[in-house]
């Protein structure tokens, strides 16, 4: 059996237009995901086969495909939670969302300065790539992180809470090459209550990531 399975959108294909289209939804999600889905798969099986046969002649390459394609498959599966219809605008103590508000003026000293960091970062990634708020378990602290393909550029161990995919094929029917508008965009679809569980969760688990101060 498969060790990865494609995850079912939490809403319908509709649900984020007219921000993100139904095309581009649907696309995204059940061929590009899917294609990272089935990536990671076969790169595990081609592992097995080279243990099997101690031929390791491709290590190199399978190690590199398996990070592309999982990366791709976690992203993905935080990405469409991260949106919904009825998101956008900043986390709000009346909402329930004060310790997230918290964290985030505290990392970067306001809210407009951290979404300023994350649009910039979003929309300048160099080829295809993430634009990445994370839980950095050193410091405690909230980072952006700007991650090229699906996994350089990353800090170890730091958590992604919110992820925005700055990878043509999320826009580009769309926005066509006007990343920067589909980033201002995105802002409208945020869903801060799943940013701001995933951020509990990255807390919680931050003793258990590090073996060391």
């Amino acid at each position: 059996m498969a060790t990865y399975t494609l995850p079912e959108l939490p809403y319908d294909y509709a649900a984020l237009a007219p921000v993100i289209s139904p095309e581009i939804i649907e696309l995204h999600h059940d061929k590009h995901h899917a294609a990272y889905v089935k990536g990671a798969n076969d790169t595990l099986e081609q592992l097995a086969e080279a243990r099997d046969k101690d031929q390791w002649g491709s290590i190199n390459g399978l190690e590199k495909n398996l990070a592309f394609h999982l990366s791709g498959h976690i992203l993905h599966s935080i990405y469409w939670h991260n949106m919904t219809g009825d998101g956008g605008g900043e986390p709000l103590d009346k909402d329930g969302l004060g310790e997230l508000a918290d964290a985030i003026a505290e990392s970067f000293g306001s809210f407009a300065k951290f979404k300023a960091q994350l649009t910039k970062a979003s929309a300048t990634t160099q080829g295809s790539g993430w634009g990445v708020l994370a839980y950095e378990p050193v410091s405690g602290r909230l980072i952006v992180e700007q991650i090229y393909d699906h996994q350089g550029n990353v800090g170890q161990g730091s958590v992604p809470i919110l992820v925005f995919d700055a990878w043509e094929h999320a826009f580009y029917l769309q926005y066509k090459n006007q990343k920067v508008d589909f980033i201002e965009a995105m802002w409208q679809v945020v869903n801060w209550q799943d940013v701001a569980k995933r951020y509990t969760s990255a807390k919680q688990r931050a003793n258990t990531l590090l073996l060391a101060p």
